[in-house]
């Protein structure tokens, strides 16, 4: 992704999270197959849970998160997002429907229906994400929140201490800069040149992969929206008040893996220390180094992990 100066001084953070645009991440996350120490049950009671009647938005929805912008509004409340995604109905393009259509693992049949604006189609997709919503995202909306505002408050900070091009780099462990260019490694290989319009940054709890480039609000012409995982997931997130500030930020074993680096130690001393498994230390201390919070070295066959100067500031600051 290419930045010029004017880029570098429009990098904004979105100001809360968005119904559909969560709902669509958290179909996509419920697909996929990484993290399993953290997102593993979640996606066990997600397929428990969901009605029958959302699995059409699977067709949509594919675990790579590259999804079909129209039903991912930039809409604050669920009501008008499901309304937006109604009126786009006429501004769907054919070249749109071939690319959803050869990724639809079902009949492309009804995919097809929505392109012809068959009524019928468009009420089963109002119905699906419906029924989706209320059964993945509403019940958790208060901690879909704590999740967003912990990661913007962390970023912020991070911006102020350490500048922009840091702040970026941490929103994925494969990030890194190349003079203005920042460069994330992996499948798929592409490039943009955000040419001065700006970037809208956007966490979500739900995704797991590398950050995601999306047209934003303001249409092609505007700035573009990097949506890309929170520094806490989901699942980490406490159902009740978190108990201080690093817990709401980080979640409570996350902020206690970062507690334990005061000393260094390997995976397995942490896993041990805290009683939790293998690879759950190994995503909580590979999340808390992208973040810039420890660093990692190796000695010999073992993998030592320390707290850096700004996760001690973090724990000062915030315990």
């Amino acid at each position: 992704m290419h930045f010029t100066a004017e880029d570098l001084l429009n990098v904004t953070f979105a100001s809360e999270p968005l119904p559909l645009v969560e709902l669509g991440m958290a179909m996509v996350a419920w697909q996929r197959t990484d993290e399993q120490a953290v997102f593993g049950r979640w996606r066990s009671r997600v397929g428990r849970e969901l009605p029958g009647r959302a699995r059409p938005l699977l067709d949509l929805l594919r675990p790579d998160g590259d999804n079909p912008q129209f039903v991912e509004p930039y809409a604050r409340g669920p009501e008008e997002a499901l309304a937006v995604v109604r009126d786009s109905g006429p501004l769907l393009t054919p070249g749109e429907l071939h690319r959803v259509a050869a990724r639809a693992p079902g009949s492309a049949s009804w995919v097809r229906a929505l392109w012809a604006q068959d009524r019928e189609a468009w009420d089963q997709l109002g119905g699906a994400l419906r029924s989706a919503y209320e059964a993945v995202v509403a019940p958790h909306w208060p901690r879909i929140r704590q999740s967003f505002q912990a990661d913007v408050a962390w970023r912020s900070r991070l911006l102020a201490a350490h500048g922009i091009k840091a702040c970026l780099a941490g929103t994925h462990p494969l990030a890194a800069w190349s003079g203005t260019v920042l460069e994330v490694d992996g499948p798929p290989h592409y490039e943009v040149r955000l040419g001065g319009r700006g970037l809208l940054l956007m966490p979500s709890p739900f995704w797991t992969g590398r950050p995601l480039l999306a047209e934003g609000p303001d249409g092609p012409d505007g700035r573009c929206v990097l949506l890309y995982p929170a520094l806490t997931p989901l699942p980490l997130v406490g159902p009740g008040p978190a108990q201080g500030a690093l817990d709401a930020l980080l979640g409570r074993t996350r902020a206690a893996v970062l507690q334990s680096l005061i000393e260094q130690r390997t995976t397995s001393e942490l896993a041990r220390d805290l009683d939790i498994s293998l690879p759950s230390a190994s995503e909580h201390t590979r999340t808390l180094r992208a973040a810039g919070l420890i660093t990692t070295e190796r000695d010999g066959k073992a993998v030592l992990h320390s707290v850096t100067g700004l996760g001690v500031d973090l724990l000062h600051s915030g315990g």
